[in-house]
């Protein structure tokens, strides 16, 4: 992101397109920008260390699992009819909450102490979540039904290659290309959270069934959190809705 261009006007510049309402009026974006961060797997989150609160992600989705089928899970299964919505399926593309709660079972990935800690985060409130490095973006984030010409940086078999979404397709976008493809699905590599952030950009979608309240619960668990990564966190967020 250009040094010109503050937290603030780079949320009051982000877009939800008048489509994705046509195709969920429902839906609505919590964008937070949390800067002053200074990642590490030994601190403390929330009280937690980052290991507490993924064993405490992992019980609750297995909780959850042991009541119903993960596809019937009210959030989840919302998703489910989202994506359904703009022709993607859900059985061989799941959304990020539906993934994450499945692999709470077996275990939760690790990546590094933001996306550990913004993942069981995701899992505790089931709300889909991503999270990416601020400076990594060029102009402020898109959310659109695609073109289908948009490139998006990921990787294949381990090696980096270039993928186009299919035409129609809600994707997260900057002014180079998708950072986030199938709203919510799989995130790109250019923009991705790393142990070398300090400024993290995290999207929080949510759908009914989800209230505002679970939104809400959502963020300040996730703030609450990050403030045990660095001496002087500060947040800026922004909700955008129908």
């Amino acid at each position: 992101m250009p040094d010109t261009m503050t937290t603030e006007a780079f949320l009051a510049a982000a877009t939800v397109e008048p489509a994705v309402f046509d195709l969920r009026p429902d839906y609505r974006a919590m964008l937070l920008v949390i800067d002053g961060l200074t990642p590490s797997l030994t601190a403390e989150v929330g009280g937690r260390t980052v290991d507490e609160l993924i064993a405490a992600a992992e019980a609750h989705a297995r909780g959850l699992l042991a009541e119903s089928p993960v596809e019937e899970l009210p959030h989840i299964a919302a998703w489910r009819e989202a994506y359904r919505g703009f022709g993607a399926k859900p059985q061989r593309t799941r959304n990020s909450l539906e993934a994450l709660t499945r692999r709470s079972e077996k275990g939760l990935p690790r990546v590094n102490a933001l996306t550990d800690v913004y993942n069981a985060i995701s899992v505790l409130h089931q709300i889909p979540f991503g999270g990416e490095d601020f400076h990594r973006y060029q102009g402020p984030p898109r959310l659109i039904r695609a073109t289908g010409t948009e490139p998006f940086d990921t990787t294949a078999n381990g090696e980096p290659t270039i993928e186009y979404p299919d035409s129609g397709e809600v994707v997260w976008c900057d002014d180079t290309g998708v950072t986030c493809r199938r709203w919510n699905w799989r995130q790109g590599r250019r923009t991705g959270l790393s142990d070398d952030t300090r400024t993290a950009f995290f999207i929080l979608d949510a759908l009914a069934p989800a209230t505002d309240d679970d939104l809400g619960a959502a963020v300040d668990a996730l703030t609450e959190a990050l403030a045990g990564l660095g001496s002087d966190v500060h947040v800026t967020r922004r909700l955008i809705g129908s």
